[in-house]
């Protein structure tokens, strides 16, 4: 563990673009090897604080420490070896269009440049085979491969470095129920082996609900409740009571009787 167990810390964050607030004095502590869910209604800021978590976005105010090192005043190349150990699931895949599967998960390896041919060709067999993806498949084109397919391949480039901190946004959007499910036992299983930090960004209940030990909640530019399901659900908040205690909410949260 980092920085009294910390691997992401925030400290008095404030995001503004021009006149609008996004964040206004968050604070948050991502605990070593936990899966906190970022959740918040359209315009709550979650894809912006993720972001900035990887030092893509800077924000108005505050601070962000990951794995116990300010994101600011670093040159490039210690950037780069921060990054190095984060890995990314951007939302709907974000595979490069004009990379075969092969290419996309060799990319962030062949950028280490330390790395032959022969062992990045090793190692890429070793990501699809962690996503239960056929090594057939390693020479198809993204446009050949299916929604469920796409996410797996591209977890499996967000794992090509063997990251520490793993970053999810939108993981299960746009797959149907079977495949969603199967995609948040790959997560939780990777999660048990790799002993990985994840933050995830998410609206699907069922996933936040499977995969978070804990949860944060961006409303109304703060951070409106963080913690366990449990105590998340109580808080009187209305985006909470829609969010968690509607209709849908309701089913979802009955099928865990521990709540």
């Amino acid at each position: 563990m980092e920085n009294g167990g910390c691997v992401i810390e925030v400290e008095g964050l404030h995001t503004r673009f021009g006149n609008h607030v996004v964040h206004e004095d968050i604070d948050l502590c991502v605990y070593h090897g936990e899966v906190l869910g970022l959740v918040g209604g359209s315009g709550s800021g979650k894809t912006a604080l993720m972001r900035q978590m990887l030092g893509l976005e800077r924000p108005t105010h505050g601070s962000i420490r990951v794995f116990g090192q300010s994101l600011y005043g670093h040159n490039r190349k210690q950037l780069r070896a921060m990054r190095n150990r984060c890995g990314v699931l951007f939302q709907k895949g974000a595979l490069f269009s004009a990379l075969s599967v092969y290419d996309n998960i060799a990319l962030p390896m062949r950028e280490l440049r330390t790395l032959d041919e022969d062992m990045i060709r090793r190692l890429v067999m070793l990501k699809l085979k962690m996503v239960d993806i056929d090594a057939r498949h390693a020479d198809k084109m993204p446009a050949e491969l299916s929604g469920g397919m796409i996410k797996r391949i591209a977890l499996a480039r967000a794992m090509a470095l063997d990251p520490e901190l793993l970053l999810l946004d939108e993981p299960t959007a746009g797959l149907d129920p079977e495949l969603s499910d199967g995609f948040v036992k790959l997560i939780q299983t990777m999660r048990t082996e790799l002993t990985l930090t994840i933050v995830m960004a998410t609206h699907d209940l069922d996933t936040l609900v499977a995969l978070s030990d804990r949860i944060a909640v961006l409303a109304d530019q703060r951070m409106v409740a963080l913690g366990p399901l449990k105590e998340v659900i109580n808080r009187n908040h209305p985006f909470i009571a829609n969010f968690f205690l509607g209709e849908r909410g309701k089913r979802t949260l009955a099928n865990h009787v521990d709540i």
